[in-house]
């Protein structure tokens, strides 16, 4: 059975930029998001990870009110059941890729000896087994990717947030890796949001797309919706691209918002 169903409406003041976001995402489901430069998208995902205090709104996750705003007490970032894969992987280098796996495991608060066993199933079940010993920095950009997206879903969160996943591949490397990322997503429970520049990242591992632009959801729904009825050029300049022939996307769609 599918987690993560997602209501959140996320209001945050910096200076001159205001976020302002209502998004629900259904369970199973996995969303783009997609924006210019300084659009909030990382300000979104930091307040869902509880990195961001929301000022006003609320988070909710699977009924559980991760956030209610000013006034009430939000849970911690490492007691949500949320995993984030931040732009910059940080697989811990003094660690071996099974300890970086089972590292959420030991602050969720498991043995040692029962986190590596959990991680090395996973490692197994993501055909990264042989990598098990080795250290991140014998290990390519797109195992390190597949390795965080690995120590984030371990602990069976109900919501994955991706900033960029793939932003620190190669060109050569990207389809294949973006593959591997969708197996590994299709593998998972939960919903996700990943934020994303590229639109065949979109195409390969979303179900719906949000765009967001200067803080405000312009608009939402499936690609090929998108494409063909835009509200706004900013939609039409970001989607722009061919669609990868084979391509689909996880689940049928799922989000309103």
């Amino acid at each position: 059975m599918s987690r993560g169903r997602l209501d959140a409406r996320v209001a945050v003041q910096h200076g001159a930029f205001a976020l302002d976001v209502a998004l629900t995402v259904e369970p199973g489901t996995t969303v783009a998001l997609v924006g210019r430069n300084g659009a909030g998208k990382s300000t979104l995902l930091n307040a869902l990870a509880g990195l961001e205090p929301v000022q006003r709104g609320s988070i909710v996750l699977d009924d559980q009110v991760l956030d209610g705003g000013p006034g009430t007490e939000s849970v911690s970032p490492e007691r949500r059941p949320v995993g984030f894969v931040q732009q910059q992987v940080a697989l811990f280098p003094h660690l071996s890729v099974l300890d970086n796996v089972a590292f959420g495991l030991r602050t969720a608060g498991r043995s040692r000896s029962s986190a590596r066993t959990a991680a090395r199933r996973a490692l197994e079940h993501a055909g990264l087994d042989a990598l098990a010993e080795r250290r991140p920095a014998a290990v390519s950009g797109g195992q390190a990717a597949r390795i965080a997206l690995l120590r984030a879903t371990v602990r069976r969160p109900a919501l994955l947030l991706l900033d960029e996943p793939l932003a620190a591949i190669d060109a050569e490397s990207r389809p294949a890796v973006r593959e591997r990322i969708r197996a590994d997503l299709a593998d998972f429970d939960g919903s996700a949001i990943v934020v994303t520049h590229d639109v065949r990242d979109a195409d390969a591992l979303a179900d719906q797309v949000v765009v967001l632009d200067a803080g405000r959801l312009l608009q939402m729904g499936t690609l090929a919706h998108l494409r063909a009825a835009p509200v706004d050029p900013v939609v039409t300049l970001l989607l722009k691209g061919q669609r990868q022939n084979g391509q689909t996307s996880r689940n049928s769609p799922a989000v309103s918002g």
